[in-house]
């Protein structure tokens, strides 16, 4: 195991979480004399520590260690594409990058964060699409307007089909530019 890598990447994970040392210590359980040595990479910590530093910083083991986490824009690219199966069946955008997410989690880099934003925003989308209209055809029955019609129905859920290629389209254009995908509007179904 690299200690330079592991002090690296321990250091960049507390900052970005805006921990300080001494709560990193407090949630882990470790001392903060350990956290501080693995910082500077003068300590090669147990399996043990290491679990619980992945635990205080909420991301796996293998994201700590450099052997584990690779970088692969392509498998990015398949798992964010594998989405547009919803224009075969709605729920296949939800399932298909849910197992392929669960395949690889923790071992790609930046695949937990595209996985949940993506499979969070199919599921929402997937319950827009079967909950709007419905929404539109009580409204129509409880006689709250007259004006709603069939092809308002059919253009609302082309509406969200559209949104829904667009989005997968822009993020596979972000994911290849080393930038941050948006998937919005979405619940935190995962978290």
């Amino acid at each position: 195991m690299d200690n330079s890598y592991l002090a690296l990447r321990v250091k960049e994970l507390r900052n970005q979480k805006g921990m300080s040392q001494e709560f990193l210590a407090e949630e882990s359980g470790l001392s903060l004399r350990t956290i501080q040595r693995i910082e500077k990479g003068e300590s090669n910590p147990t399996g043990e520590s290491l679990k619980r530093l992945a635990n205080a910083l909420n991301v796996s083991p293998d994201e700590l260690i450099d052997w584990s986490v690779k970088e692969d824009k392509k498998y990015l690219t398949y798992l964010n594409l594998s989405a547009l199966l919803f224009l075969v069946f709605p729920l296949l955008g939800v399932l298909i990058p849910f197992i392929l997410w669960t395949s690889k989690k923790g071992k790609i880099k930046n695949s937990n964060k595209l996985g949940k934003d993506l499979i969070n925003f199919e599921i929402t989308w997937t319950i827009l699409l079967f909950f709007i209209p419905i929404v539109l055809f009580t409204i129509s029955k409880i006689g709250l307007t007259d004006q709603i019609t069939l092809s308002t129905f059919f253009m609302v859920i082309g509406f969200l089909y559209v949104a829904n290629l667009i989005l997968i389209l822009i993020n596979t254009l972000r994911i290849n530019n080393d930038k941050e995908v948006i998937y919005r509007p979405r619940f935190k179904f995962l978290k």
